[in-house]
């Protein structure tokens, strides 16, 4: 699958990871509403270019695990500013 780094120069692989750093961070910064959303950005970092095929489950298992996911910040992240705001997107 990585098959395209053996015939990359060293300028070339490190020009990849900083373009995979960069990618990375952006999802990692991303604060607020944001958290919740679908990043295909991040995924077209790869070089094989594909349609993710997800599944999404129905209402109540969704918002559930979206409830589950906020817990967890609480958990992980209890430190983090209070983002205040509606989200109005």
């Amino acid at each position: 699958m990585d098959d395209d780094l053996d015939g990359m120069d060293r300028d070339t692989l490190i020009a990849e990871v900083r373009k995979l750093r960069a990618g990375i961070r952006v999802h990692r910064d991303t604060t607020g509403h944001d958290l919740c959303w679908h990043h295909p950005d991040l995924w077209g970092l790869l070089p094989e270019k594909t349609e993710p095929s997800i599944a999404v489950p129905p209402w109540p298992k969704f918002m559930r695990g979206c409830i589950r996911y906020r817990q967890s910040l609480d958990e992980q992240a209890f430190d983090a500013p209070v983002h205040d705001k509606e989200f109005n997107g």
